[in-house]
């Protein structure tokens, strides 16, 4: 009788149990599983929004490989501007976190300047930059001007354009000092000390105690900001549209094209698959290396 009412109860936990998540896995099943079955059958299709989807198999992925000749260059040019901004930012981020979890005067006010950009929807700020790197009445070129340094062609050159908007993300980076600071808020302060006793320096306590215990922290910040770099798009779509000559075409804004200018919703998609993969492929590398390097409370 004991085993029944057990049994009972046992059946009775797990059905409240699938009653309550059914929401999320309700919410997951519309929002994420449908769409990116879509996505995936539309990226097997030759499908201009206004016609009936034809199914091509493969051939939109051959398409960009073999045909595209900008999907390399718009690949070429997120790296870049990926592989400047991620290790800048945590630098900086990280620096900054440093000098917030000092006794400073005003440590709150620098907080929230720190902060601040964070709040500014990207759309105003990507008009605010655009006219500070203004090449003709910019306020930066004022500013160079007025000390008898030569103007800057910021978003003009194809040389300067990922850079000038690697500039504007970094600005843009007080959300990772907040993470890198709440970080080393809850390093133990005996363990600091117990490197002053032992007659280390700050370095010291830099090297052998900040930066083990940060470096979970310092993974969760360049796996998101790595991703967040894949995807620019608001940035160049409304600071350059892609120029000049292509050289700011992110992967997302020929995405974008493709879809929205050129009708092609079957490349563009096999495009977004294509970026899924690398993205997943970078993150997949960098967790597996990261075993040689990120400290975990309990790791011997």
């Amino acid at each position: 009788m004991a085993g029944a009412k057990m049994g009972f109860n046992t059946k009775r936990q797990t059905l409240w149990g699938w009653i309550l998540i059914s929401p999320l896995c309700l919410g997951l099943t519309l929002w994420v599983a449908f769409p990116m079955g879509l996505s995936l059958w539309t990226s097997l299709t030759e499908w201009d929004m206004l016609s009936k989807a034809e199914f091509v198999g493969l051939k939109n992925y051959i398409t960009i490989f073999t045909e595209d000749e900008l999907f390399l260059k718009s690949v070429r040019n997120t790296l870049y501007f990926t592989v400047l901004s991620v290790p800048l930012q945590m630098i900086i981020a990280l620096g900054g976190a440093l000098l917030l979890n000092t006794q400073v005067r005003g440590k709150r006010a620098f907080r929230t300047i720190f902060y601040l950009p964070s709040l500014i929807p990207i759309v105003v700020s990507s008009v605010m930059w655009l006219w500070l790197f203004n090449s003709q009445y910019g306020l930066i070129n004022y500013l160079l001007h007025s000390v008898g340094l030569n103007r800057v062609q910021w978003i003009d050159s194809r040389h300067m354009v990922i850079p000038s908007l690697t500039i504007m993300n970094i600005w843009n980076v007080g959300n990772i000092i907040i993470i890198f600071l709440a970080g080393l808020q809850g390093i133990p302060k005996d363990l600091l000390e117990a490197v002053e006793i032992d007659g280390g320096r700050y370095w010291h306590k830099f090297r052998f105690v900040i930066i083990p215990l940060l470096s979970p922290i310092i993974l969760y910040n360049m796996i998101v900001n790595m991703i967040k770099c894949l995807q620019l798009f608001v940035e160049p779509y409304i600071m350059t549209g892609g120029g000049p000559v292509n050289s700011s075409l992110s992967f997302v804004l020929h995405i974008y094209n493709n879809a929205f200018k050129y009708g092609k919703m079957g490349v563009a998609n096999a495009m977004a698959w294509v970026l899924f993969i690398l993205t997943l492929l970078i993150s997949l590398v960098i967790f597996k290396t990261s075993c040689h390097w990120t400290y975990y409370e309990g790791d011997r």
